[in-house]
């Protein structure tokens, strides 16, 4: 049998001798309970210091001010209407939510004989100023990013988005952290179906805490699944976020995180940057090849060169002298597996040291370690450059996630190529399109529009179209009722 919610009790002790118990006030320095005389009659604000803001003192100043007639016959009519009428208040009779309330950042306020409680929103969230984003920087644009605080991320879209159909939805998902989560979509381009099914997916999460953010939510949405494709998009800058927005995509904020979460989002979305919009067409569509070559580069150029060098056959004047020049210890296959090895453990000792060692360590370790590991004859200098390169398109991919998922494929392509050759390399190819052809993002395939193959939709991708020009928008997230207006005519 459920269990029934707790009612706010007339009696102001019973009431602060619950919530002290809940809150546990007598170990907890930093929840405070102030009780106080509103015109006569006994009362409590109930807060957690820290997480309220100077406008409480205005507050107690004003409620303190009232005499006995003002409250006379209503009291909590009165106190709402005279007394906290400049703030933004709402009232519960549920112990439940004043409990969560005063957790979240407002104060409660409990009257004695009145069995309704006042959350007044006085809150205020430590946190830093709006910066530009550490991932996603651009040479032109704008340079605000995403904070942790959820309502300076919803005011940074709001202002791109002037939009009465702009909807944020505040849900809650951690059965002991009550963390909030934010729907963000517009009502009419967005799919009703994909609103929905998000939401519901949201609720459901079961777990105590949302203690990874974005990634947490990310994983109880989409499923517990080793697949390491990423299926959603995570981006730091509101001008990304308010441009997919009108694609008819859904974003989810996470308080504390600094990022949106975009759904659905396939392969082509994570080789997109935003640096490609602030530039010219012409300009963009280079910029999106070089990228595109990059991310090609970082997937398949060790795999290719490790296969021309280890079964040459017949090959063109120009690829004649593509292998290794002089013999080493380690088989190419091990040269290759432990310089990506060395370079992940480069890369997290650079996160992990202080700023002012950061490039003393670089310079060690991809410098000299490598120039000593070719002296010592363990590896040939042509690993070192292919690897080189390949790291050039790793850090040229726009997204994260998908430059770390196409490293483990790597593996699996070197190791393949290696032992199997020219086999080996294409039945590893063939794999991962089939992997990822089968792979979908809350009903969006994870290769449109080269599978299911749709030309207008690939053109887009492959040229950076002029923005009047755009007319359509990813199915599976827009309403198919729902396609973008025609631009007016000049």
């Amino acid at each position: 049998m459920a269990r029934q919610p707790a009612k706010v009790a007339r009696s102001l002790q019973t009431n602060l001798e619950e919530l002290g118990r809940r809150l546990g006030v007598e170990t907890n320095f930093d929840v405070v309970v102030r009780e106080i005389e509103i015109g006569g009659r006994k009362a409590a604000l109930v807060f957690v210091d820290g997480l309220c803001k100077d406008i409480l003192t205005r507050v107690l100043q004003q409620l303190q001010e009232m005499t006995p007639r003002e409250l006379a016959p209503d009291p909590l009519r009165a106190i709402m209407h005279r007394g906290l009428n400049y703030f933004e208040v709402e009232t519960t009779d549920l112990l439940d939510q004043v409990v969560d309330s005063v957790l979240a950042g407002p104060a409660a306020l409990l009257i004695d004989g009145v069995t309704t409680a006042v959350i007044i929103d006085s809150r205020t969230y430590p946190a830093r100023s709006v910066d530009e984003p550490a991932l996603e920087r651009v040479t032109r644009g704008p340079k605000d990013g995403f904070t942790e605080t959820l309502v300076v991320n919803t005011a940074l879209i709001r202002r791109r988005v002037r939009d009465p159909q702009l909807r944020f939805e505040v849900l809650r998902a951690g059965t002991r952290s009550q963390t909030d989560i934010v729907v963000g979509y517009l009502a009419d381009v967005a799919s009703p179906a994909l609103v929905a099914e998000i939401k519901r997916r949201v609720q459901a999460i079961e777990t105590d805490s949302v203690v990874s953010g974005a990634r947490t939510v990310e994983e109880a949405i989409l499923g517990r699944s080793l697949n390491p494709l990423p299926r959603a998009r995570y981006t730091e800058r509101p001008d990304v976020a308010a441009a997919h927005l009108w694609e008819g995509h859904v974003l989810l904020l996470i308080d504390t995180s600094p990022v949106a979460l975009i759904l659905p989002a396939n392969l082509w979305h994570f080789t997109q940057h935003a640096e490609e919009y602030f530039q010219s067409p012409l300009v963009g569509t280079y910029l999106r090849w070089v990228r595109l070559l990059g991310i090609a580069a970082s997937l398949w150029l060790t795999p290719l060169w490790l296969v021309l060098a280890q079964w040459p056959g017949p090959l063109p004047g120009f690829l004649g002298t593509i292998g290794p020049k002089e013999p080493a210890a380690l088989p190419l296959l091990v040269q290759f597996l432990v310089l990506e090895v060395g370079i992940d453990l480069i890369r997290m000792a650079l996160i992990h040291v202080p700023g002012a060692l950061a490039t003393s360590l670089g310079i060690v370790g991809a410098i000299l370690l490598g120039q000593l590991a070719v002296d010592v004859g363990l590896f040939v200098p042509e690993t070192l450059l292919y690897t080189a390169l390949t790291f050039l398109g790793f850090f040229a991919t726009p997204s994260q996630e998908l430059a770390l998922s196409f490293r483990l494929f790597r593996y699996g392509l070197l190791v393949a190529a290696g032992l199997l050759g020219w086999p080996g390399l294409v039945a590893g190819t063939l794999l991962m399109g089939l992997f990822m052809a089968a792979t979908e993002s809350l009903g969006m395939p994870y290769l449109w529009p080269l599978i299911p193959f749709d030309w207008e939709a690939l053109r887009g991708l492959l040229v950076r179209t002029p923005i009047p020009s755009v007319r359509r928008r990813a199915p599976g997230a827009a309403s198919p009722d729902r396609p973008r207006p025609e631009p007016s005519p000049a």
